[in-house]
């Protein structure tokens, strides 16, 4: 990889010795000088290349001197590193220049063999610092994907050697729907359709996360959520109950003439289910989830409720009936199930 190197020096003779002296780095394209006369051209060389990576600079020159540069370097580029080349190299012009941000500090008449080690030590600390901030930027862009939980999971030491094993849980989960989006897609542009999704769904999320949940998948318009941990099933109603109140009381986004009101339609199921990577290794595709009879309940459960309808099954009710209110909406048929469901309906 080609470094790109920024000479700042008033000194007329210096860029003829720079190229004579790397002329074999150069050729093989492993450095790229640029060059500029004061602190102030340096500046505007830098503007024009935010590529560069390493500045040579003297301390005595007109306009804008070395140290000024400094503090400046700072404000303008933060990976890049400066060596000081210079002929004042008495302890307080170190002290300065050090204390300002420089890395290094070369004296003048300069040792073109210490001033070639100390360029090679420079690179190898911008590549360092570049490359951590390269993976600091791909880690906010992962968080965006995989939730936190997940993330977790993926730092535990036997991860790698447990890749498709799984564990068996309690938990609760909850699929919310948000109703009428079929409808939207066909009367509005997909861009506004998806931006207005993705404003719901950014409320409801901070409802799920307040409330100790993660969200396990986007589905569409569907949002699936598991709660772990102590009062999961209390925390994940709780979160529901907030998500409702949160989409009825939202401002309208719709054009004019647009005749929708949000709503969402919501299915709680709590007990044992099975926790892990669903997928295939070889085909390097994996799915960090919940699964088992209890999940499919959920999601059956929130295909049957209506608008603004929060829906669990007679044995949830049976356990939450003395912190929420509830109401029993009868007996419903949900999909493979054989038998009918009694069905409740939080209110809160």
């Amino acid at each position: 990889m080609k470094t790109k190197i920024l000479v700042v020096d008033d000194e007329a003779d210096l860029q003829l010795l720079i190229r004579q002296r790397f002329r074999r780095k150069i050729r093989e394209e492993a450095y790229e000088f640029v060059f500029a006369g004061n602190g102030e051209e340096a500046l505007a060389v830098l503007a024009a290349h935010p590529d560069v990576d390493v500045v040579l600079a003297d301390i005595n020159m007109p306009v804008m001197d070395g140290l000024t540069l400094l503090t400046r370097l700072r404000e303008t580029n933060p990976v890049v590193k400066t060596v000081m080349v210079s002929a004042y190299g008495d302890l307080a012009n170190i002290r300065t220049a050090m204390n300002r941000g420089a890395f290094d500090f070369v004296c003048k008449p300069v040792d073109y063999n210490d001033l070639e080690l100390t360029i090679e030590k420079t690179i190898v600390q911008v590549q360092e610092l570049r490359t951590a901030l390269h993976m600091m930027e791909e880690n906010k862009v992962l968080r965006l994907y995989v939730d936190e939980t997940v993330l977790k999971f993926m730092a535990r030491p036997e991860f790698s050697n447990r890749l498709l094993a799984s564990e068996t849980i309690q938990a609760t989960v909850v699929f919310i729907d948000i109703c009428g989006f079929t409808m939207l897609a066909e009367k509005m542009p997909a861009q506004e359709v998806v931006a207005m999704l993705n404003t719901y769904f950014d409320q409801m999320v901070k409802e799920i996360i307040t409330q100790g949940g993660y969200v396990d998948k986007f589905v569409g318009d569907a949002v699936m959520a598991v709660f772990r941990g102590d009062y999961h099933l209390d925390r994940a109603i709780d979160a529901s109950l907030a998500v409702r109140n949160l989409v009825q009381n939202m401002p309208r986004v719709l054009p004019e003439g647009l005749d929708y009101e949000p709503a969402v339609s919501i299915g709680i199921s709590s007990g044992e289910m099975v926790s892990g990577n669903i997928g295939s290794a070889t085909l390097r595709r994996l799915d960090y989830t919940v699964i088992g009879d209890v999940v499919n309940l959920g999601q059956r459960l929130q295909d049957a409720a209506q608008r603004h309808q929060i829906l669990i099954t007679a044995a949830i009710h049976a356990r939450v009936q003395d912190s929420f209110r509830c109401q029993a909406v009868g007996e419903g048929h949900l999909k493979n199930k054989a038998e009918p469901v009694m069905l409740y309906e939080v209110l809160e």
